[in-house]
Parts: structure tokens; sequence; C-alpha cells
């Protein structure tokens, strides 16, 4: 596909604020998206693989000034003069690209394949010359750009798209697109939840069979997004969200930890879906020794305490361990945490997610 179709998507996304609205313009995109094109349904959220994959496009404002620079031939001093102006780096880029240099032009026609293509090998890029590489693979896609896709493309590089859409604008999309039934929202949720992949709900979709996205189950070693709390003001506001009987539990100021085991393999992930297993080798341990099962995938809150005193330390303590890659040995003795399991929702090959959450917790007791 053309980018521009893409840009052009995007120009009509972000000239409304009716969610209503923006949903009606992207399924209508969708409808007429082709399965080979699934890739761009992580475009439309400013990524290029799935949420759950570590690899991101991860480029500095610094250079994407410098390929926006060397693109154009305009000085980078005059584009950071413009982006202190006019505070929106992919808009000095589509005002530039409309004035560059003619002597600079070698334009090629683009398309979200080579846009794909050029910015999955970003994040493979390490050691000597990694800066100038990348500088030739944006500069690449900017020189052939017109100045509405120079817009889109400089904001997805740097990770702030402004098109005003969320998961769950694709996700009513996709079932306004592909499916009549009134319940297709909660099972696209469900298959998004499950899979953590839009191209593949995406692709599942367009086949218009709802029951294979029924079927969509959660796989080990592979993160989900947890469920985080909704906010009450006081314990009447509580019950009247959740209903009674109703299971409380002590909220510890650590940080969300989800455990995923396959046979003697641990992975953890936190909420957002970082892996920080090398960082945590004792919660390894824990698990190994203390949870019974072959596979399965557990929620949990993890909390730092102090060794001597045996109090629990604020989240500000324990953070640092959450990005250390180094020094791990020294840190879990300097910073040692205690993990809370509330939550199983997977366990040898079965999903638990559907199972009311007292018959959840009790058989968490049981493993």
């Amino acid at each position: 596909m053309q980018y521009k179709k893409l840009a052009e998507l995007y120009n009509s996304l972000n000239s409304t604020r009716k969610r209503l609205e923006k949903i009606e313009i992207l399924s209508h995109f969708l409808e007429h998206l082709h399965e080979d094109d699934k890739d761009i349904m992580y475009l439309l959220m400013g990524e290029i693989y799935p949420e759950y994959d570590e690899r991101k496009i991860g480029i500095s404002d610094q250079l994407a000034i410098k390929s926006i620079s060397r693109a154009t031939g305009i000085d980078s001093k005059h584009i950071v003069s413009e982006w202190k102006k006019i505070g929106d780096l992919g808009e000095v880029a589509k005002k530039v690209t409309e004035k560059r240099k003619q002597s600079t032009l070698h334009s090629h026609v683009l398309t979200t394949e080579k846009v794909i293509e050029n910015l999955r090998k970003l994040p493979e890029l390490i050691g000597k010359g990694t800066v100038d590489k990348k500088l030739a693979l944006i500069t690449e896609l900017l020189t052939s750009a017109s100045p509405t896709e120079a817009l889109y493309l400089i904001r997805t590089l740097i990770g702030d798209l402004r098109i005003g859409i969320q998961e769950s604008t694709i996700r009513e999309a996709i079932a306004k697109a592909f499916f009549k039934d009134e319940d297709a929202s909660s099972i696209v949720q469900r298959a998004i939840d499950n899979s953590n992949d839009l191209a593949l709900v995406f692709e599942m979709a367009k086949k218009g069979r709802i029951k294979d996205l029924e079927k969509v189950e959660l796989h080990v070693g592979k993160p989900i997004k947890a469920m985080l709390a909704q906010k009450a003001k006081d314990f009447k506001e509580a019950f009247e969200a959740l209903g009674k009987p109703c299971a409380i539990e002590y909220k510890y100021d650590g940080f969300r930890l989800l455990i995923h085991k396959e046979k003697d393999k641990v992975i953890l992930f936190t909420r957002k879906l970082e892996n920080v297993t090398s960082q945590f080798p004792e919660v390894v341990d824990y698990i190994k020794k203390y949870v019974k099962g072959n596979s399965f995938i557990l929620d949990s809150e993890a909390v730092g305490f102090d060794k001597k005193t045996k109090e629990y330390q604020s989240f500000q303590h324990i953070s640092q361990r959450i990005r250390r890659k180094y020094d791990i040995k020294q840190m879990q003795e300097q910073l040692p945490v205690e993990v809370n399991l509330f939550d199983i929702l997977y366990y040898n090959g079965d999903s638990k997610i559907n199972e009311p959450f007292e018959k959840r917790s009790e058989f968490l007791r049981k493993i």
C-alpha cells in the first residue's frame, strides 16, 4: 500500500475529536485493507511490532532533527528554531519538506512496506557506526516522503503520532467493519487481551469467523496487559462498582509482576510488558520452589523490603532494580523483594480467565 493512503487516514482521524466518527473512519479503512497489509495495524498505534515485543523504534529528537536536515538540505539550527516556535517536530518536517532544496530530491513512491522494513531495521542496529546507519535508513524514507508523509513519519519515529486513537477505538472499528453481532466488540477485546497482537486479530476478523476469535488463548511466554485498578472515593462507591461479596487485598507500594512458567523456564514481565527476568533471580527461585505446576501465568505484586528490619520499602527504592542490567547479585542483596500472588490466569494448558475469581483464588492457594 502507498504510505500516502495511510497518511491520509491519519489526517482524517486527526480532523475529528468525536470517538464515533473516528470509529466510522477507521472501520471503513479496515474493510478495504488487504490481509497482506496487516502490519499496518501496528503503525496505527505508532509501533512496528505487537505491543508485547520488546523491539521499539527508539529514535531521539536529535537524531530525527539530523535526519530531517539531511533529507531536506535545511540546516539543523533552522529546524531546531522552527521546532521551538511550532512545538511539533512532525509539523516542522512537513514545513521544511515543502521548501526543501530541489537538489536533495530523489523521490520514489513511498510504501507502507518500505516504511515498516526500514523502521524494523532500526532496533537491530548496534555497535560502531550505528548512528550513521540509522540516519541513512530514516533519510531514505524522508527523501521520498511528501510533506504530509514526512509529518507522520517523524511523529512515528519519536513516538508521538497524535491521531487521537487508542486500542479501544481499533477494537470498535474491527467489530464494526467485520461483524454485525452485538457481542462482537467484547469478543474482539478478549482476543486482543489474550494475543496482545492487533495484526493477528485483524487478520482473523477479516475472515469474518467470530468463532475463531473466541478460540484465541493465552500463551505462556507472551506478555499480556495487566488489568489496572479503578479508583473509588469510598467503600460504598467501591461496592457499588464491584458488587458483593467482594475480595479485598492490601495495596503494596511495589510493582506489578506477571509471572510465566513453562517447564523449567520462568519469565517475569512488568505491567508495561518489560521482561525483567534477569533483574530478579530470587523471584525465579521462589516460583520454582513454592509453586506447583508445569506451566502457568500468575498475577502478583512484588514489593521491596529491608533485610534487617523486614519493613517494606517504597517503590522508589525497588524501582532501581527494574532497569538494572548489571551488578544484579549486589542489588539483590541490598534491595530484596517478596512476591504477593493474587491471581492465576492460566494453568497447565487451561485458561482460567473466565472462571470466577473465588474459584481462581482457591486454586491459587492450592498450588
